[in-house]
């Protein structure tokens, strides 16, 4: 009785509303001044949706992994804003050994763990949290794995649990992971949000009442800022953390408008009941330009959209049919009419950003003619029907999914091919089973191209969401794994030019366009990091008469 009286104490308090109904409610009158109240001490951020999870090992490319959990958590070491260089975060120091499969974290001494509704911490940061927050992943008997479903799509797709061997607590401030083999990445893999460190304690105690499942509803990090009220559909609030171990959030309070109902997210913004717009779609840019009290920002961004070709289609498992769909496409009147100049044409899956980056026009161009006769070839000279997934989720690299869906099925009906379009207003893939086609895209969590190729097109990342082409090439494989084991940066070079050069040949997926990130913000704010990741911090923010 006691336990559930407790659950349900601190469920309320998650889910109260914050100054009262009028937000939850929507109602025109008050949303104006319930915004001006909040800005008094913070900001409130549009143009995203409810988290399926505050735990970012459970989501990819969700809400919670881009821009609630670098609030909430924090990683062992991080992507400098500045250089795009590791640094030490949660850790002060590492060094790995000669063979390249023992990697030692010293960790700060000084961390503390957020003070909620429903954690309060007894001791600080140490090496158990970083322990219980890997071995949780990769071990199948930890009393946590299976907590959420025991699927970690992220993990799943780079293949973590043949990574890491163990990971080992020296002391309470030293921290050993022991790899199988070597791995170029790993260090680069540590740095992602996926990787952000839970409490050990706050877990132990979850057991000891047999409420497990809260530790990803209920979250506790050592972020600049700590959860403080969620409603689905409706709101996130997000208070600074008075306990951060590094400079105090500038800003009290930061608050994310969820909401599914009521007026567009640029429509608030424009009324000022938002102060920051992510991701905008295309079509809004011109408008937001023109906004005296405005202001548009775009920069570089590690991503790339493309359209993943169903193989178990029996037309589609014909790579003449394949290279032909790749060749029908005009990607520069796709640019010109989505992007607005914004983007620039795909032709290969990594970025022209990577350092590993292969142009190959001869393969990826605009070619009718000989689409068409490819099509012929392949015995579908009377035609050819196929449907394509299209998710209406504006992102940074495909700001107008429609739009984009709509030209590709002008191109394919150019070569004799009738393309049905299912638009999904969610952003999830739950619903593209029956679909030959899916119009989608990534955005990079690292910058090492193997965060491009595996956890779209390897073996392994097959049984995930995330290679949703279901393509399994083992001599892709083989290349990319060769990479990763691979010192010299020269070698690792030439070996993922042949991997690029086997997605030409292969077509698994037809990239389309890398975009670049926008964010609309009122002109006051300032200190938004840049980084080419997607991901954002808000601990520097602050507003500016």
């Amino acid at each position: 009785m006691v336990r559930q009286n407790m659950q349900t104490d601190i469920w309320k308090k998650l889910k109260l509303g914050f100054l009262g109904a009028c937000f939850l409610a929507l109602t025109g009158c008050g949303e104006v001044n319930v915004s001006n109240q909040i800005k008094q001490d913070g900001f409130i951020f549009c143009g995203q949706g409810t988290p399926s999870s505050f735990n970012p090992q459970l989501v990819n490319n969700d809400l919670a992994a881009d821009t609630v959990a670098p609030q909430i958590f924090n990683t062992l070491i991080h992507f400098s804003n500045l250089n795009s260089k590791l640094e030490p975060m949660l850790a002060s120091s590492w060094s790995v050994d000669k063979t390249g499969t023992r990697y030692q974290f010293n960790l700060r001494k000084d961390v503390s763990f957020q003070t909620t509704s429903w954690f309060t911490p007894t001791r600080l940061f140490n090496a158990q949290d970083v322990v219980f927050t890997f071995k949780r992943v990769i071990d199948s008997h930890h009393p946590f794995h299976y907590v959420g479903g025991g699927h970690y799509p992220w993990f799943d797709a780079i293949g973590f649990k043949n990574i890491l061997k163990d990971v080992i607590a020296i002391d309470e401030h030293t921290v050993v992971f022991e790899l199988n083999k070597p791995d170029n990445t790993f260090l680069s893999n540590l740095s992602t949000t996926y990787a952000s460190i839970h409490s050990a304690e706050y877990a132990n105690n979850l057991m000891k009442i047999d409420q497990k499942q809260r530790l990803d509803r209920y979250p506790v990090g050592t972020g600049p800022f700590y959860l403080d009220q969620f409603s689905v559909n409706d709101f996130i609030r997000l208070r600074r953390n008075p306990d951060f171990w590094g400079s105090p959030a500038k800003m009290k309070q930061v608050v994310l408008d969820i909401t599914s109902r009521g007026t567009g997210t640029l429509a608030k913004l424009l009324r000022n009941e938002c102060d920051v717009l992510f991701s905008p779609r295309s079509s809004q840019i011109p408008t937001i330009q023109a906004h005296p009290d405005l202001e548009l920002q775009a920069y570089p961004s590690m991503n790339v959209a493309f359209v993943a070709l169903r193989t178990l289609n029996p037309a589609l498992h014909d790579s003449r049919v394949r290279k032909a769909l790749n060749l029908a496409i005009n990607r520069d009147s796709i640019i010109d009419s989505v992007y607005y100049g914004y983007g620039v044409p795909a032709y290969s899956i990594l970025p022209p950003e990577s350092w590993a980056y292969e142009k190959n026009s001869s393969q990826v161009r605009y070619d009718r003619n000989y689409a068409r006769a490819l099509i012929r070839d392949a015995g579908y000279a009377n035609g050819l029907e196929l449907s394509m997934w299209v998710s209406l989720e504006p992102t940074a690299y495909n700001p107008s999914p429609r739009k984009v869906a709509e030209l590709l099925q002008s191109n394919f009906a150019d070569i004799g091919v009738k393309l049905k379009i299912f638009l999904d207003e969610r952003s999830t893939f739950q619903s593209i089973a029956d679909a030959d086609l899916i119009l989608s895209g990534w955005s990079a969590d690292t910058s090492d191209p193997d965060n491009f190729f595996r956890p779209l097109l390897s073996c392994n990342a097959d049984h995930t969401t995330v290679n949703i082409a279901s393509w399994c090439n083992a001599d892709f494989d083989s290349i990319i794994d060769l990479a990763k084991e691979t010192k010299q940066r020269r070698y690792r070079l030439n070996l993922y030019h042949q991997a690029q050069n086997l997605l030409d040949e292969e077509v698994p997926i037809i990239p389309i366009a890398h975009g670049m990130q926008f964010r609309a913000k009122h002109k006051t704010l300032k200190g938004f990091n840049e980084n080419p990741f997607n991901t954002l911090s808000f601990e520097n923010v602050e507003r500016r008469k």
